[in-house]
């Protein structure tokens, strides 16, 4: 398919991104995605009579939560800056939402403080969670880490946990912390007094962004958000205990950079389907980066092997994918990029480009940047943009159509300047009928059903 036709099918749809590149890659393995259709979208978006959510016809939200209402449990109001978050299956058909909060020293609503559950008092980010029922009734919702900083993304565990993560390496005594700030947290969605607030020191302190466990071997694949030079980095973490389960991680393991042979930027890389072998795993000199970043630390005469806004991060089939959400060459890249969709082959050691949006299209269109990412029941991918204008979510087939699924309808400018808060932490229920999204300001969290199957 040429860029050419992948435009002008989305276009009619109103969709505002362009890629090339094969989407079948991205399902192999994965057999819900194989069997399923996901050949077409659901139409044009129908504008929003309430001015919150713009979807197709035939589908409906609910309004789960939204910054500044009280929290259920009483312990105080909803934090601002919803992010990250994914659905687990609870008991008796009910649903367990972890939902981060990536809020900033600076933050108007922080994630309150709760005994037990607490990181560092100062510290304004964490995540909150929501138990619902099969109609997706809101049946509690409470703070579940807290005293954390800038909790962007993260990723769910095999084993029924969420792993959140500090887009952020502070350290105690800057902007008031009084810890080390730039650690993955885990959260168990179903009880948090479980697994309370100790940070995974040994999976590294940067600026954490997403991760995705391979379930065959317990390892854990971590991107690093650093969109200012020296990039960030691709890395993965050898558990000591990998089988899993709750708390394994606080045993410890080795904590590893991606080095890509006669690649130091993935920005230079810009033929789809360009594939690398021979991948190179080299050990972290210091993880808890004492006195230098660790993308800054020296990996001996080979170098290692940068990218700029590394972000979405899961597990599909045998691989891992990843996203570089954008690079600029004006900032410092090797090249220019709207996006880029990585595939690691842990078994094959290769490293292989499967899409690149933007912007060598037929069409330039500012503020297509693909941020979080996650399967969808109808067999494609659904993708939350993070960039300029109106923000979408936009479906993506196994055919290469791309279509507009979502539009925030929420103007939080003004009317000669309006802007719009992006989307983050898009995820589906356990039974694939409800897709649950947040927009992130002002901080809300919907409930999305339809003819999904369709």
């Amino acid at each position: 398919m040429t860029r050419r036709q992948v435009i002008a099918r989305s276009g009619a749809l109103g969709a505002g991104i362009a890629f090339t590149g094969a989407l079948s890659e991205l399902f192999e393995g994965t057999a819900a995605a194989q069997s399923a259709l996901g050949h077409c979208g659901y139409g044009p978006l129908v504008p929003d009579p309430n001015g919150l959510l713009d979807l197709p016809e035939g589908f409906h939200y609910k309004v789960l939560s939204r910054e500044g209402d009280q929290l259920r449990s009483g312990e105080g109001q909803v934090p601002t800056n919803h992010d990250g978050m994914s659905a687990f299956t609870g008991r008796h058909g009910r649903v367990h939402l972890v939902r981060n909060h990536e809020n900033r020293h600076s933050a108007r609503i922080p994630v309150p403080t709760i005994e037990g559950l607490t990181y560092d008092p100062a510290g304004k980010g964490g995540c909150t969670a929501l138990t619902l029922d099969s109609r997706n009734h809101v049946l509690s919702e409470r703070v579940a880490i807290a005293g954390t900083a800038v909790n962007c993304a993260g990723g769910p565990t095999p084993w029924g946990t969420w792993l959140t993560c500090e887009e952020n390496e502070d350290k105690a005594g800057t902007n008031g912390y009084t810890k080390d700030h730039g650690f993955i947290f885990e959260v168990d969605p179903a009880d948090p007094h479980r697994s309370g607030a100790v940070p995974l020191t040994a999976m590294g302190r940067f600026q954490h962004e997403a991760i995705a466990v391979d379930p065959h071997t317990g390892i854990v694949y971590e991107t690093e958000d650093a969109f200012l030079k020296p990039f960030g980095l691709f890395y993965r973490f050898l558990p000591a205990k990998p089988k899993g389960g709750l708390g394994s991680l606080r045993a410890g393991g080795r904590l590893q950079a991606m080095r890509v042979p006669g690649v130091p930027d993935l920005s230079s890389i810009q033929e789809t389907g360009a594939s690398f072998s021979g991948v190179e795993w080299v050990d972290v000199p210091d993880p808890l980066a004492a006195q230098t970043p660790i993308r800054l630390q020296d990996f001996g005469p080979k170098g290692i092997t940068h990218a700029q806004k590394l972000e979405g991060c899961y597990w599909g089939g045998r691989c891992v994918y990843f996203v570089s959400s954008f690079a600029h060459s004006a900032e410092g890249s090797a090249a220019d990029h709207y996006g880029q969709i990585w595939r690691y082959d842990p078994a094959k050691r290769t490293l292989t480009l499967v899409i690149v949006f933007g912007p060598d299209t037929d069409i330039q269109l500012p503020g297509e940047s693909p941020d979080n990412i996650c399967l969808a029941p109808s067999g494609g991918l659904m993708v939350c943009e993070d960039g300029n204008g109106a923000q979408h979510v936009y479906g993506v087939t196994r055919q290469g159509e791309v279509y507009a699924m979502a539009r925030n309808a929420q103007n939080i400018g003004t009317d000669t300047e309006p802007e719009w808060g992006e989307f983050a932490g898009v995820t589906f229920s356990p039974d694939g009928r409800t897709m649950y999204v947040n927009c992130y300001t002002p901080g809300t969290t919907f409930a999305v059903t339809g003819p999904w199957r369709r």
